[in-house]
Formats: structure tokens, C-alpha cells, sequence
């Protein structure tokens, strides 16, 4: 074991050291680092590509375009007739005899074809384990004959700790302030189970907002308006008649496939002789616009007699 972050007398921190440093903080994939004009690419002319200032790090490399500056990348012409795909990379080298190490822009020229080029092949080196060249690739050129018509930038803009820190407190808000939730259920009426699944009705107004739109009474439904990412709970209740046994069973069903199956939640709980079978359970889960959701109960086959007091219910929560 030896000190990276301490003086030892002599120069001793290696630009190896360094990139694990980074890679544990940022992780050991390629992105740009929030900085100057984040990289962005600017077409000058069919042979001509300016790149803005900013920072980029690649397996735990950082290198940069100086803020106030641009680089500029010379690109080859297209062909008449022909497509083509050029990749304009970040390429790391270290020189062998004296482990001097740079980075600077590379095009790599794809082959033209009448349709469907492909992108060019680069080299992927692995910096931890010594690699003497490792490519970063940062944007496709594509080319419809003399014409470039597309730059498409391929790296994402990492996420500081303040962006992320915001997202938590926005998620935080939603749950604790209950914003973009609903509940629905509360039928309160007492009925007898059977062993088809009945909807736990609802007394609830009806919601007809940004995220959901809700039915009530005896068929009470939740339909999905915005996809995303949402939490779904259920409360249900039932318990088996005096001197009876009984598996009361809840779940949530879907107008379609959801994951597997149309099941968001099922889940089941015994009763006997009039003691009360309480059930929650939930699950975080990605619903698309339009998903219809019904919460339902019954008792299982074999079960004996048993009813429900009608104080169900089944809320939700968006989450992103």
C-alpha cells in the first residue's frame, strides 16, 4: 500500500493513479464532463468540423478543448451517389520508449456504399491494463453524397453531484407532498368473496389530471396519461365466515402485458373463523400512457366462506 494523496519527498502520483481516481468517481465508461460548451460540434463547411471547448472523460482519462478556443477537424469529401459514415474519435496514445501519453482528434473514414454504411471499425484499448492506444469515439459524421446531413454527438453530459441532488429532492417532493398520486377504493360495503376476482369498487371522486385518469363506483379503474416510472400499492382486506378457513387473494391486473403478464401486484394471506386477513404489498414499475389498472379480490378455490368490508384500496405515486 502507498499514499497517492500524500507527499513521500519525490514525484510519486501517476497519471494511472489518477485515472482510477477518476474512474471511481465518475465510472470507467466515456462521457463529457459539464464544462466551457460541452464539446459541441459545429459543421463549417463538407470538409470542416469545429469542435467548442469543453472536457471529455474515457475510461478514466480526462482531456480537454481550452475555454475561449475551438478545435477544428478536417473531414475528406464525400462521393457523388455514395453514403458514408466517418467517426470522429478521441484518441488517447502512450509512446513506449518514454511513457509520454496525449489525446487528440482522429477521423476515421468509413467505406462509402450506395445504401446503409456502416459505421468504421476503432481501436478499444484498456488504459488500466496498459494499452498503448484507446479511441473515444465522440460524433458520426454521415455523408448522402458531397453533402454531410447529419452530425450526431454520441456522448452523454455527465450529471454533477448538484444535478443529482436536485433529482432526489424533486422524487422526495413527489412522495412526501403526494403530488402525482392517487388513490382510489373505499367502496364500504361489505360483500362475499367468491373465487372470481370482483374489483374493490370505489368511493372516491373521479381524477382526470396530467397523470391519471380514475373511474368509481363498483368497476374503479386507474388509466395511465403519462408513461414513466410509478409506484403502485394495495391495501386489501377479507376474513374467512365463523368456523371457516379461507386464502383471501388481491391483485392488480392490467389491460396488457406488463413485463411477463398482465399481473402489476398479486399477493394472498389465510384467515380463520372471522380473524382478518390484511394485505399490502407494492412495486415500483415502468407504465406506459394508456395502461388501464384494476384492483381486484377474491378467495381462493378451495377456500371456505369469507367476506370483505369494502375498506380496500390501491394507490399510486409517479415517480419520473
Amino acid at each position: 500500500m502507498e499514499i497517492v494523496s500524500g507527499r513521500v519527498g519525490r514525484p510519486h502520483v501517476t497519471s494511472q493513479q489518477f485515472r482510477q481516481i477518476i474512474e471511481g468517481i465518475v465510472g470507467d465508461g466515456s462521457c463529457i464532463l459539464p464544462s466551457g460548451e460541452n464539446l459541441e460540434p459545429e459543421l463549417v463547411s463538407n470538409n470542416s468540423l469545429k469542435i467548442r471547448s469543453g472536457m471529455m472523460c474515457h475510461h478514466g482519462n480526462v482531456s480537454s478543448v481550452k475555454i475561449g478556443t475551438y478545435d477544428e477537424v478536417e473531414l475528406t469529401n464525400g462521393s457523388q451517389g455514395m453514403k458514408r459514415i466517418d467517426l470522429v474519435v478521441n484518441r488517447y496514445t502512450r509512446n513506449e520508449e518514454d511513457n509520454t501519453e496525449k489525446n487528440e482528434w482522429i477521423v476515421i473514414m468509413g467505406t462509402p456504399a450506395e445504401s446503409n454504411p456502416t459505421v468504421p471499425e476503432y481501436t478499444k484499448g484498456n488504459l488500466q491494463e496498459g494499452d498503448l492506444v484507446d479511441d473515444c469515439p465522440a460524433f458520426e459524421v454521415h455523408f448522402d453524397g458531397i453533402n454531410i446531413t447529419e452530425v450526431t454527438k454520441m456522448l452523454e453530459i455527465a450529471q454533477t453531484n448538484k444535478d443529482l441532488s436536485n433529482k432526489l429532492t424533486k422524487l422526495n417532493d413527489k412522495i412526501n407532498n403526494r403530488k402525482n398520486n392517487v388513490l382510489i377504493g373505499k367502496w364500504g360495503k361489505t360483500w362475499n368473496l367468491s373465487t372470481t376476482p370482483k374489483n374493490i369498487g370505489s368511493s372516491k371522486p373521479i381524477v382526470d389530471d396530467d397523470c391519471y385518469k380514475t373511474t368509481t363506483g363498483a368497476n374503479a379503474t386507474v388509466t395511465i396519461k403519462q408513461s414513466g416510472l410509478y409506484c403502485v400499492t394495495m391495501y386489501a382486506q377479507g376474513s374467512a365466515s365463523q368456523g371457516a378457513s379461507a386464502c383471501i387473494q388481491a391483485q392488480v391486473i392490467a389491460n396488457r402485458t406488463i413485463v411477463d403478464d398482465n399481473y402489476v401486484l398479486f399477493g394472498a394471506q389465510y384467515s380463520y373463523n372471522e380473524f382478518p386477513a390484511n394485505l399490502n404489498m407494492s412495486r415500483i414499475i415502468y407504465l406506459e400512457n394508456g395502461t388501464v389498472l384494476s384492483p381486484q379480490i377474491r378467495k381462493s378455490d378451495a377456500s371456505g366462506a369469507a367476506a370483505t368490508t369494502g375498506s380496500s384500496y390501491m394507490e399510486m405515486v409517479k415517480l419520473a
